[in-house]
């Protein structure tokens, strides 16, 4: 099993990259935003993941632990591939795939290549409860500390989702997105527990206003 890959950029390509590793050429896919950050002729470190079938042997890389996370718990999930993993991870970030899935935003998923309104169903359903996050702290790329993982904007599990839903759903209907409403939502939500339902639909029209989530 390759899990890590330190070698020179040889060749970038729409969906993958050749690594240079003391004279071996490894070819690896990956998502169009782990191949935005390499450059070509300069050392890299990836983290990879090999998928074996009967009549394949690829490579997949990863630029943080996040991503590669992300990647093993997608393809759990019926219906998509490796490929079709890539092309949801060039589109959505780790941030921005949580804040999806806890948003049961469809719309998001449905961005990416090979992912319709029925399997973009399927993976906000199958993965709410499944989240991925990485702790402030611990190293997603191998070779530096991460000091700025992102916080990722969700609902407490604790969370009465009937009355969430009814602000986001409120929310909605004035013309805000599903995503951007579940954002401002959870972050009420966070801080103001108890509140009933007119009072997070005022406070989440104030972080709008404010635009601090």
């Amino acid at each position: 099993m390759i899990a890590k890959l330190r070698g020179i950029i040889d060749t970038i390509g729409n969906d993958y990259c050749i690594i240079d590793v003391n004279g071996v050429g490894y070819l690896v896919s990956a998502s169009s935003k782990t191949l935005g950050k390499l450059t070509q002729g300069q050392e890299t470190s990836l983290l990879t993941e090999m998928v074996v079938r009967e009549d394949s042997l690829s490579l997949f890389g990863f630029a943080d632990a996040w991503e590669k996370e992300w990647f093993l718990t997608l393809t759990k999930v019926q219906g998509v591939g490796a490929k079709v993993c890539l092309s949801i991870l060039s589109v959505l970030s780790p941030t921005q795939l949580s804040q999806a899935i806890g948003a049961q935003d469809k719309t998001s998923f449905c961005r990416a290549s090979g992912v319709g309104p029925k399997l973009a169903a399927r993976i906000v359903t199958e993965l709410k409860d499944k989240i991925v996050t990485i702790p402030i702290g611990v190293s997603a790329n191998l070779d530096e500390a991460v000091e700025d993982v992102p916080t990722v904007a969700v609902l407490p599990k604790d969370t009465d989702y009937s009355k969430s839903e009814d602000v986001i759903s409120a929310l909605v209907n004035l013309g805000y997105q599903r995503l951007e409403a579940y954002r401002a939502v959870s972050k009420v939500v966070n801080e103001n527990p108890e509140a009933a339902v007119p009072t997070l639909i005022r406070l989440a029209l104030k972080e709008f206003a404010q635009k601090e989530f």
